[in-house]
């Protein structure tokens, strides 16, 4: 995949997040902190960040739990170990986060 491949889709991704995020309702807060870069802040001052990582061509998920990377496999984005999309990835970890259920659909 080109870079101009990998920046569109992953653009496409991090919008989505975005406004799923925005249609969540759960006690969070979530701002652009740089070119392809959102962070996301929960009530108990803790925080999800997810980038877009060019070198491996991955979209990356730092939570309290660890570290995730996300590869996109023609259809979607998958976690390189457990094969989990990305969406359902983080609805769970920012689930755990917030301490209240976290739809991202």
């Amino acid at each position: 995949m080109t870079e101009a491949e990998f920046n569109a889709l992953a653009d496409v991704a991090l919008a989505r997040i975005e406004s799923a995020l925005e249609a969540s309702g759960a006690d969070l807060d979530y701002a652009w902190v740089g070119d392809g870069i959102i962070e996301i802040e929960f009530a108990d001052n803790s925080k999800i960040v997810v980038n877009r990582h060019l070198a491996a061509q991955e979209l990356w998920v730092a939570a309290r739990s660890g570290g995730y990377h996300f590869r996109w496999d023609g259809a979607a984005w998958h976690d390189t170990r457990d094969g989990t999309e990305l969406m359902s990835s983080l609805a769970q970890l920012a689930s755990a986060q917030a301490g209240e259920s976290v739809n991202l659909a």
